[in-house]
């Protein structure tokens, strides 16, 4: 439905600036000031040189009203081929995710300075203004900057892509886009999390290698180690078999992980990718545990003696 809307919106656009480009057909307009229209459109996208009197004309207003819908269909249109190209590998639609960034903030500036041209503003003067104030606006958009660098270096050396996991701090999110200045990470809860590069810092990226689902599981100190590994050993295959659509291998005994209180905590694990890290993790539990009570292995829990006295 988003996409039937937005097709529908770029359509409409396109036939307004047809008939803004061909004042002929545009019923607003008086003779008159259809021909100033023609001459001041026509200059503006560079057909013939014309003008008009009056920096508020409805020729030149018109015009501008073209100027920001051909800039906006030419933005949208480069956007959507851009991504279309990309779809489907996380490194190239990282990189489209940064060049689209990019064309949307040069499509407005370029807007600007075009409207205000057609307006009869002098954009030189406003450039060389912008020199001798360029030392205090510096100071004003110094972490923007900062942010901007950042990505670009984040993107370049492929830290990471849009549809890794990177952990940032104390959040686990997938990478849903990443732009010159930010970086949107999602949770397993669908919680948007937005960041600014510069703020990027000690990331780790989940999804660069296999991860590690990990199950300990503890038995009495009574039961034999050596024979709880013959009945359960046996099992894995046949455990993996069943769970191919979240495990890459064979579940795999690590050994002993450590010596508890009240049981011995043996180690299980099994390689998956990051995103079903915790399904696989659900996954290896349960079989575990239903692999213990089928076996009549006891895996034991604290408990608490009570001594009355007499």
């Amino acid at each position: 439905m988003k996409k039937s809307n937005s097709l529908v919106k770029t359509v409409v656009l396109a036939v307004l600036l047809i008939v803004l480009l061909n004042p002929g057909m545009n019923p607003l307009l008086g003779e008159g000031v259809k021909n100033a229209a023609v001459a001041e459109i026509q200059k503006t996208f560079g057909v013939l040189a014309g003008g008009t009197t009056g920096v508020f004309s409805p020729a030149r207003l018109m015009t501008v009203l073209a100027v920001i819908i051909f800039m906006w269909l030419l933005t949208t249109v480069s956007c959507a081929v851009i991504a279309k190209i990309s779809k489907g590998k996380r490194r190239s639609e990282t990189v489209a995710s940064l060049t689209i960034s990019v064309i949307k903030v040069v499509g407005a500036i370029a807007t600007i300075v075009w409207v205000l041209s057609v307006l009869g503003v002098d954009i030189g003067t406003i450039f060389a203004s912008l020199g001798i104030m360029s030392l205090i606006i510096g100071f004003g958009v110094q972490s923007l900057i900062e942010d901007c660098v950042t990505g670009l270096f984040i993107i370049f050396e492929g830290i990471y892509n849009i549809g890794d996991i990177i952990v940032l701090d104390t959040f686990r999110g997938t990478v849903e886009k990443i732009t010159l200045r930010t970086t949107t990470l999602k949770d397993t809860g669908g919680n948007l999390q937005v960041i600014n590069n510069s703020d990027i810092r000690n990331i780790q990226n989940r999804s660069a290698v296999e991860s590690l689902a990990i199950c300990d599981i503890g038995i009495t100190y009574e039961a034999d180690i050596r024979e709880v590994e013959k009945l359960v050993l046996p099992e894995l295959p046949r455990i993996y078999e069943e769970n191919k659509d979240v495990f890459l291998g064979v579940p795999k005994y690590s050994g002993v992980q450590s010596l508890d209180a009240s049981s011995v905590t043996l180690r299980f694990n099994v390689a998956t990718k990051e995103e079903n890290f915790f399904p696989a993790t659900r996954r290896l539990n349960r079989e575990m545990k239903c692999l213990f009570d089928d076996k009549g292995i006891e895996i034991p829990f604290n408990q608490l003696v009570i001594h009355q006295a007499k």
